[in-house]
């Protein structure tokens, strides 16, 4: 198919598959990036000669600025075109990546790692929206399946790939590795990514932006800082308190604003409202399944540090592979139908992880972790495609950052508040006391307690999604009947 004629106009689809590579390598770069760089922390303490609770801010600060300014970069390509911003923010992460490979210190690393981040931010933000724009409509799904597919390599190759890097060469070139992809990638931006104006009578929310930026910023630094000083500490309640009021002065302007940075009107369509919300719970039920598995699988089973990570991947390997295809099947048998389906696979797997105890195998685990894995992609494509779909074409790029946003926040918020609850459940099983190892050290009966407290409320946060997905169909089905229209395969 080259080409799709519509009564006001002809798109070229040609080069559909040479945007998906584009695309796809920057997802993949931007992701390992995420998780690469958490494999390198100890090498780096010593290398730098400094200490944890410096050298973490070289991944927090790529994570607080991704989750900062992706809405508003979003918005920024929708208003002047997505291309050349898309181009240019592969650019700045490949030369940030250099920089990164050569910091002569902690201070440069961290700052060369904002730039990265920079860079990332409109990689992210505006590769999904590209990537809508570039495939025909009913091809949607599918195209949206190999970004999952890209993810979930993302997530399996970071650790793996970094820990043999970092064994064999140092920690300069897990950043350096990422040049020869990114000279490509912006190559293929430039050269293959149609060239897109924007909609007319659109201007950028500068007032909207700042204030989105700075609830955004606030709420993650303090859900981020939260977990080591304590949520009810001064600091971390002052950070939420100005969140919240930044967040309250954005809904007042933007309801005044004549071009808004984001249409709040866009979520009374209950596709959108829905798929946001159900994929933020899906993420705060991952990331922290994510996080505490290597604790279970290290402190409590005693397996080595390289075979956990192989054994970790067998979950986003099953994303990977099941991504592309529930995408291409949300193009023929719709979209609904198909989140409900791995939203009840995702709550059940959580139900099956409480069988782990301390002397779970590894078959006894990939058994366990395979169905989780399934059911995420069976998810993550149809509701991403449910999302793309729900935005008009003058915020697709809000409509990208609305896919990176749900994913970074609900990992945030899973880690701080699934990992508060493991370790709390840790300490209550071990008498009200943790070791001063904290809880990972804690006795492995006690650790498996924990943990089954954890998937317990997993499962019950994501019987949740569950029930808004339910309420979603429903609505949406009242909503066509009572307009008499049919319900239609891409939001069936």
């Amino acid at each position: 198919m080259n080409a799709v004629t519509s009564p006001t106009s002809t798109v070229d689809y040609s080069r559909k598959w040479l945007v998906m590579i584009a695309v796809v390598a920057g997802v993949i770069l931007a992701t390992i990036d995420g998780s690469i760089v958490n494999v390198a922390m100890p090498t780096l303490v010593e290398s730098l000669d400094t200490s944890f609770s410096v050298i973490q801010w070289v991944s927090l600060a790529y994570l607080l600025t991704i989750a900062t300014l992706t809405l508003g970069m979003g918005r920024l390509g929708d208003v002047i075109g997505k291309r050349t911003l898309y181009a240019i923010g592969f650019g700045v992460f490949t030369v940030a990546s250099a920089l990164c490979g050569l910091a002569p210190s902690v201070e440069w690393l961290i700052a060369f790692r904002v730039v990265q981040a920079l860079g990332s931010v409109l990689v992210l933000a505006l590769g999904s929206a590209i990537l809508v724009e570039a495939f025909p409509p009913n091809e949607r799904g599918k195209a949206l399946g190999w970004v999952g597919t890209a993810v979930s390599l993302g997530i399996i190759t970071g650790p793996v790939v970094g820990g043999l890097i970092i064994s064999g060469f140092g920690w300069r070139p897990i950043f350096l590795v990422n040049i020869p992809v990114g000279i490509v990638g912006t190559w293929l931006a430039i050269r293959y990514v149609p060239k897109k104006g924007p909609v007319p009578g659109q201007s950028f929310d500068v007032p909207g932006t700042i204030l989105m930026s700075t609830a955004l910023f606030s709420l993650s630094l303090s859900l981020t800082l939260g977990q080591d000083m304590g949520y009810g500490s001064t600091p971390i309640l002052i950070g939420f308190a100005v969140a919240a009021i930044a967040a309250v002065a954005f809904v007042i302007a933007e309801l005044r604003a004549e071009s808004p940075m984001l249409q709040l009107r866009l979520f009374r369509n209950p596709v959108l409202t829905v798929s946001v919300a159900s994929g933020y719970l899906a993420f705060v039920c991952l990331s922290a399944t994510f996080l505490l598995m290597p604790f279970y699988m290290q402190g409590v089973l005693g397996y080595e540090v390289g075979f956990i990570g192989l054994l970790l991947g067998a979950a986003p390997l099953a994303m990977g592979v099941v991504s592309p295809l529930s995408g291409s099947l949300s193009d023929k048998v719709g979209i609904r139908r198909l989140t409900l389906i791995g939203l009840m696979l995702i709550a059940a797997a959580y139900l099956v992880l409480l069988t782990f105890d301390t002397e779970t195998t590894p078959l006894g685990y990939l058994l366990h972790a395979l169905p989780l894995g399934i059911g995420v992609g069976l998810f993550q494509s149809p509701n991403n495609s449910a999302i793309m779909g729900s935005v008009p074409p003058e915020y697709m790029g809000v409509g990208g950052g609305l896919l990176t946003i749900t994913r970074l926040f609900g990992s945030i918020s899973g880690v701080a508040l699934l990992g508060s609850i493991w370790a709390a459940s840790v300490a209550s099983a071990a008498g009200g006391e943790l070791p001063p190892g904290g809880a990972s050290t804690a006795d492995p009966i006690a650790q498996v307690s924990g943990l089954h407290t954890t998937f317990t409320v997993a499962a019950v946060i994501m019987a949740v999604a569950l029930v808004i997905g339910v309420w979603g169909f429903r609505n949406e089905r009242l909503t066509r009947a009572a307009a008499g229209s049919e319900p239609f395969p891409a939001e069936a």
